[in-house]
């Protein structure tokens, strides 16, 4: 009888550790909730240039096919090190550590949408 009691109680506290690890929060807009956001992922491509949405990069997927990676924000010290708003790093091949945060976030339908916003936080050139 005592060893049950010892084995429900760990279960319980493993599910509660578990669930203790999933970072969602709220924002004051009920219709706004952070699902995710990933810090210091990396990506070896090359800078093919700002538009008006973002800063895109050229890198190749598993399967070997050219792939358009568009960064929305860049750190200002990224900005300082690398004028990516003019030409000068056209063609260049960098290593991007960026974070990336997911949204998700309700249109007038009540049906779900998902915004990702990718922020450069450090540029290196190879």
């Amino acid at each position: 009888m005592n060893t049950r009691k010892i084995v429900v109680l760990s279960g319980l506290m493993l599910v509660l550790l578990s669930l203790s690890s999933f970072k969602i929060t709220s924002d004051f807009r009920a219709d706004l909730v952070t699902v995710e956001e990933q810090e210091g992922l990396v990506v070896y491509a090359t800078f093919d240039g700002k538009e008006d949405y973002g800063y895109n990069f050229i890198t190749k997927d598993r399967e070997g096919e050219d792939r358009t990676l568009t960064f929305q924000v860049v750190k200002d010290d990224v900005l300082a090190s690398f004028d990516l708003n003019g030409e000068t790093f056209i063609g260049t091949k960098f290593k991007v550590t960026f974070n990336r945060d997911l949204k998700l976030s309700k249109d007038e339908d009540n049906m779900e949408d998902e915004d990702e916003t990718n922020t450069i936080i450090k540029l290196e050139k190879l």
